[in-house]
């Protein structure tokens, strides 16, 4: 879904290429870390510090979490 206009789509697009790349990066490690925190807060609490990185892994990275931590079976998910 597409909802912003044209003309304001050409106005962001204009203001990132203005930007300095670490500017750029910044803003990119922001929003990810944001998303980062919003998935995190969805989790139930007294799970393992493993756990949590499975399933942080599982929501960010879909397919690579089970080659890096296993298909989790069996481990009470």
């Amino acid at each position: 879904m597409n909802d912003t206009s044209a003309e304001i789509e050409s106005m962001v697009r204009e203001r990132y290429a203005r930007m300095q790349p670490a500017e750029r990066f910044r803003i990119g490690v922001s929003m990810f870390e944001t998303a980062r925190a919003m998935v995190l807060s969805s989790f139930p609490s007294g799970l393992t510090p493993l756990e949590r990185r499975r399933r942080l892994g599982e929501r960010l990275y879909p397919g690579l979490a089970a080659e890096a931590y296993g298909s989790g079976e069996g481990e009470g998910k």
